[in-house]
């Protein structure tokens, strides 16, 4: 049993990391906002089924709080998060983009001050500018004399953010909604994020005529991505417990990074080991407890 949970936690680390890699391979394909809308449009329409019921009976009990938290939970987590992700990758390699992964501790630890009213201390603070002397180095692409900073790194962080946020506020949430239910509400919520977006990419000139790659990145993103890897990530979390599933998370860029290079080409540089090293230094401090550093 024990064996099959870990089977379980890598094939859904694989199918995290490989939304990433079929992001990038796809990019010339189909928009990202379209991609986003679609995957979101698929997933609402596999689970309408097992959750229109609970829905229709536990909405008019929402409280004003429990719809505000929905509204940023669906902002941070429903679409945009993901169509960050997809439009950077037009613009850097998934090698890059993917070491950013590792940054979610940092933003989860920065958003939590003010959200949560959690303290951060001065080791914390040392651990967040280590982080990010690692995101620079990895951005600049070890360039630290005339340095440029891409537009697609840029936008791989404010994803990471937005997932920060979005752990953040699950923290807030007191609503009686089933996982199945809140799942498809998020992602009612994030169709309506994603509205002017889409609109905007078609004013552009953008196209909703799928290609065969595109059409397949989007049930891969919505199926493979989405419901398959969180229905492995609760079974993970419920045989192994959450903490020993957590730290696996950082396993996530490494595995990225050899998907990369099978499918996509790319090869790592000096500076992406060095970026990510310091980025995991950065958040091991940021996440030792004062008792051990003691």
């Amino acid at each position: 049993m024990r064996f099959t949970a870990w089977l379980v936690l890598l094939a859904t680390l694989v199918l995290w990391s490989g939304n990433w890699i079929v992001a990038r391979a796809v990019r010339d394909d189909i928009s990202p906002a379209v991609a986003t809308a679609g995957r979101l449009l698929v997933v609402v329409l596999a689970l309408g089924p097992f959750a229109w019921r609970g829905l229709v009976e536990k909405l008019p009990r929402f409280s004003a709080r429990d719809w505000k938290i929905m509204a940023l939970l669906g902002l941070a987590g429903g679409g945009l998060h993901l169509s960050l992700q997809w439009l950077g990758l037009h613009y850097t390699t998934a090698t890059s983009a993917t070491l950013y992964l590792s940054t979610a501790p940092i933003f989860i630890l920065l958003l939590a001050a003010p959200v949560l009213g959690e303290r951060i201390v001065a080791r914390q603070w040392a651990g967040v500018a280590l982080s990010f002397a690692g995101v620079a180095l990895i951005g600049m692409q070890g360039r630290l004399v005339n340095p440029s900073f891409n537009l697609g790194d840029l936008c791989a962080l404010a994803s990471m953010a937005m997932w920060g946020g979005y752990t953040v506020f699950l923290r807030l949430r007191r609503d009686a909604l089933g996982m199945v239910e809140y799942l498809m509400l998020v992602c009612l919520l994030g169709l309506g994020y994603m509205a002017p977006w889409v609109l905007a990419e078609l004013a552009l000139g953008a196209t909703l005529q799928l290609s065969g790659a595109g059409a397949a990145a989007v049930l891969y993103s919505a199926f493979g991505s989405l419901l398959l890897a969180y229905a492995g990530w609760s079974y993970v979390v419920t045989r192994l417990g959450a903490a020993r599933a957590g730290v696996t998370m950082h396993l996530m860029p490494a595995i990225s990074v050899v998907l990369a290079a099978i499918f996509l080409g790319e090869r790592p540089y000096w500076y992406h080991f060095a970026g990510v090293a310091l980025i995991l230094a950065g958040v091991a401090l940021a996440s030792m407890r004062a008792r051990a550093l003691a």
